[in-house]
């Protein structure tokens, strides 16, 4: 895990996130370390319930009243899990954002579009309202929205819904946060739209420097955008890894399956599309090993009772698995 010569922005360490309910104590995220490097494009992925977006509604203190957080989460000197409502909005918002997946439930119907945008401004930056607005516009010309003047006194159910992610996105950037948190900001949005917002990200990383987390459950977005991926199941990392070394040689299981689930148009059709048998675990009651151990071809009688902990196999590449052998029963190589 490495970092810069100033260090990583945003340090997680030990990080678990748990619920009470009538069904009893569900663990979304659990013992998470992390660091996410100035500039970088993180990307995070796993099946629904993985606690990718738990994860990242930890770090800007969204998690649900009823949630308990352990561990620790510091931007910079700040612990981020001990600051209180107004010191926790001056890191919101303006030093790390977020764009969230559904933007209709995000901004505020009763609200036109420039003022939610400006309002960043004018609450972080103490800026005027003409000042405010003039950069509000530039920051909706910046994310290729057409006709910008005229969308900012739209209401956002006038907007299309790549429009209203052009919108999110000029809202969290507005501030030019050092850290971008994106919580599958495509999933919604047809397949052009979806690759003219990845686009997009990456040309505001490329022209501000800010970093980005970007959650996802699409491993084919991952190897286009990422630099380096963390691989989430049942709340922890199971493996995390440089883009390119991930794809060329996964080595945790719960990896070499999702990418063998991925439909391919330069290989021979299948008779069937491969799948992950079984399901997730229930998060209320999690097996007493390994939380993929029910699903992997490679289990071994030490999966169902010790939990493997997360090692570093190669610079940079860390994963969470009993099984030192090679992997590739999945590509119908020898394991």
């Amino acid at each position: 895990m490495s970092a810069g010569a100033a260090g990583p922005p945003l340090r997680i360490r030990g990080l678990s996130v748990s619920y009470a309910t009538d069904h009893g104590r569900i663990e979304a995220v659990r013992d998470i370390d992390l660091e996410v490097v100035a500039g970088e494009f993180l990307g995070i992925v796993g099946e629904s319930g993985s606690g990718k977006t738990q994860l990242l509604l930890s770090i800007l203190g969204l998690s649900a009243p009823r949630a308990e957080l352990r561990g620790s989460i510091r931007y910079r000197e700040q612990e981020l899990l001990q600051l209180g409502t107004a010191a926790l909005n001056q890191v919101r918002g303006n030093r790390i954002s977020m764009v969230f997946q559904d933007p209709m439930t995000a901004l505020n119907p009763y609200l036109r579009v420039g003022r939610q945008i400006s309002e960043v401004l004018r609450v972080h930056r103490g800026a005027g309202a003409r000042a405010a607005e003039q950069r509000a516009v530039e920051m909706l010309q910046s994310v290729h929205m057409p006709e910008a003047a005229q969308r900012m006194r739209q209401y956002p159910h006038e907007l299309s819904g790549g429009m209203r992610q052009r919108v999110m996105i000029a809202m969290a950037l507005i501030a030019e946060p050092e850290i971008l948190l994106a919580d599958e900001p495509s999933t919604a949005l047809d397949v052009t739209v979806q690759a003219q917002i990845l686009s997009l990200f990456q040309e505001l990383r490329a022209r501000t420097g800010t970093a980005i987390v970007l959650v996802t459950h699409d491993l084919g977005v991952i190897a286009e955008v990422a630099d380096r991926v963390l691989v989430m199941y049942a709340g922890r990392i199971m493996e995390q890894a440089p883009v390119h070394q991930l794809f060329a040689n996964p080595r945790h299981p719960y990896t070499e399956a999702l990418q063998q689930s991925i439909p391919r148009i330069d290989a021979p059709r299948p008779a069937r599309l491969p799948s992950i048998a079984g399901a997730p675990p229930n998060p209320a009651s999690l097996p007493a090993g390994c939380a993929f151990a029910p699903r992997c071809i490679y289990r071994m009688p030490i999966c169902d009772t010790v939990t493997p902990p997360l090692i570093e196999t190669g610079p940079g590449h860390w994963k969470a698995c009993h099984h030192d052998g090679a992997l590739g029963k999945l590509r119908g190589e020898a394991a």
